[in-house]
């Protein structure tokens, strides 16, 4: 049985607006066993591609190596975009050492309402799959429920949008603020075929034959980086 610990904590500025919450990045990065493209740090993960999407987005040239300066990199951006990482898990049991969502038991969760509470700023999850079992969005859903919260639909439409209401107290006053979720479509391989499927998805590809799932996903994630 293998203890997989979250790697990293939460990467949060005071300027943060937007959040990025996934789950636990592939267990080499607990154990150090890094691959010679991967970077230690939050979705270092070359075969992840998150970076690689906001890399094309935003034309950054970014490195994709073990180099304390790809990870400087990727923190620069992350505080001038003012978006932040907090991954919901912090720890969890896996049988077989990969990076499964479905493989993870005995999960114990971060306590991402505490992080919404210290950094008022936050409007927006970003979360990096959407509502499967052991999804970021699954698990916040329970994660809500411990606080008697729930989500409201905006959007059905992928990326599905939701919305919650936080109240709080800040400076011995009481506050409320509004919070959108995204569930954005992973960017992990198994996603490729549920993103071939989709209606939006089979127009672009109608309209460009080389339209393939990694610009399907640069579309969608444009509109949040």
């Amino acid at each position: 049985m293998f203890i997989h610990k979250h790697p990293y904590e939460p990467f949060i500025k005071k300027d943060t607006t937007k959040l990025i919450v996934g789950t636990l990045p592939p267990p080499r990065f607990s154990t150090g066993e890094l691959l010679e493209k991967d970077v230690d740090f939050c979705y270092g993960s070359y075969y992840n591609s998150l970076w690689l999407f906001i890399d094309k987005i935003h034309s950054l040239g970014l490195r994709y190596d073990n180099s304390k300066e790809a990870i400087e990199e990727r923190k620069a951006f992350l505080v001038k975009s003012k978006i932040g990482v907090c991954d919901i898990v912090e720890s969890a049991e896996r049988e077989k050492m990969d990076a499964s969502d479905l493989g993870m038991k005995h999960i114990k969760l971060r306590n991402v309402i505490g992080y919404l509470e210290q950094y008022p700023n936050i409007n927006t999850l970003l979360f990096t799959g959407g509502n499967s079992k052991n999804g970021p969005e699954y698990f916040f859903r329970k994660h809500l429920k411990n606080y008697g919260l729930k989500l409201e639909v905006l959007s059905n439409e992928v990326p599905r949008i939701h919305q919650f209401t936080l109240c709080h107290t800040e400076r011995s006053r009481s506050v409320s603020r509004t919070i959108k979720t995204v569930s954005l479509t992973s960017g992990s391989g198994a996603a490729n075929i549920s993103i071939s499927k989709l209606p939006l998805y089979k127009k672009f590809k109608a309209a460009n034959p080389k339209f393939n799932t990694f610009d399907f996903r640069v579309t969608q994630y444009r509109e949040f980086f």
